[in-house]
């Protein structure tokens, strides 16, 4: 099942994919752009692992947003 995730934030995990798609994540099909919060989170995950120290940071930050509740009543 996909989970779907707010547009502004699924917006700001492709351009980091766009940013370090030639740097780390070569190996993914090169027109990959995550599309629900699973495949949203596989990529931070591979940049994080993949990538130098500045996306590594940036790909916590965008964690925690994606990780965020949604309302205050979840």
């Amino acid at each position: 099942m996909t989970v779907p995730i707010p547009i502004d934030a699924l917006a700001e995990v492709a351009r980091l994919v766009d940013e370090y798609r030639d740097r780390c994540l070569w190996f993914l099909d090169p027109r990959f752009v995550p599309t629900d919060l699973d495949e949203a989170i596989r990529a931070l995950d591979l940049i994080e692992r993949y990538g130098d120290r500045a996306a590594f940071e940036r790909a916590e930050e965008l964690r925690r947003w994606l990780s965020r509740p949604s309302s205050p009543g979840s």
